[in-house]
């Protein structure tokens, strides 16, 4: 595991608390989730999506990345966020991503492990470290479709398998989360995150934490859960502030007056949630 990303989730995993992930999909958004990190002073990822790296450029993002890393003074990590093809990991990591994730929970389990294993070997050579999923967390990443839970949840037992196969180093598990906007309120099975935490030794990620109410995410990193990813809030809050500083001010031309309220809103909104994964 690349040497950075290892000390923060290894950490997390000793101390009882989680690291927060956050999705970006551009410069504005960059900013509010580094500044409420050095604010914090605590260390966060940095996340990008496929549709983030290809919108934006993936030497673009490591660019900002490494200015950022100069100016936070605490530790930060870009993460590719759910890898759809050995072509967009390749892409991240020539580029100098410290941390990527590739998607297979789609697939049959054999070609899951398949696929982890060439990223692994992919990943090692340039230090860098590797997220898979096991299970199917529900909903999807890219578009805001209404989730209700996962479709295949994450069993133990192959968990300790697909671990000790792929020789991954952090695990998303499929607990009852989904991404997107929520029905309802979702319900997390933490038996099974009990179980799973007992049958595996790498830092564990929940994914689809937007709109999971605050108690059950504390009782998740009190179970094991390291990291927490937050994608669906960002995007609802940024949404939001957008229309109302563009209503308050229907004659301001300047994108940076227009932005430095939206701005304050998502970094005040990461800030809360770090507190939150680290109470």
């Amino acid at each position: 595991m690349g040497k950075n990303v290892g000390n923060i989730l290894q950490a997390a995993q000793q101390g009882g608390y989680a690291v927060g992930a956050f999705n970006i999909h551009n410069l504005e958004m960059f900013r509010a989730v580094t500044d409420a990190a050095a604010e914090t002073h605590r260390p966060v990822y940095i996340q990008t999506t496929p549709g983030t790296v290809r919108f934006i450029g993936a030497g673009y993002l490591v660019a900002l990345f490494k200015e950022a890393l100069k100016q936070a003074q605490v530790p930060l990590i870009l993460h590719l966020d759910h890898g759809d093809s050995v072509e967009i990991v390749k892409e991240c990591l020539a580029a100098g991503y410290p941390s990527v994730m590739i998607d297979g929970s789609r697939l049959p389990y054999e070609e899951n492990v398949a696929l982890v294993r060439e990223v692994v070997a992919l990943a090692r050579k340039q230090g860098a470290a590797v997220e898979a999923e096991l299970g199917e967390v529900g909903g999807t990443e890219e578009k805001e479709l209404p989730g209700s839970g996962s479709t295949s949840l994450t069993d133990p037992e192959q968990a300790r398998s697909f671990v000790a196969e792929t020789g991954v180093d952090s695990l998303a598990v499929a607990i009852g989360t989904a991404h997107g906007v929520y029905r309802g309120e979702p319900h997390l099975d933490l038996d099974r995150l009990d179980l799973i935490k007992s049958a595996v030794n790498v830092p564990l990620v929940l994914h689809g934490a937007s709109g999971v109410p605050d108690r059950q995410l504390r009782d998740a990193i009190s179970r094991g859960i390291c990291k927490v990813n937050i994608a669906t809030d960002l995007k609802l809050t940024w949404a939001r502030e957008l229309r109302r500083s563009l209503d308050e001010q229907p004659k301001e031309t300047d994108p940076r007056k227009v932005l430095k309220p939206v701005i304050a809103a998502v970094k005040q909104l990461v800030q809360d949630k770090i507190s939150l994964f680290r109470e």
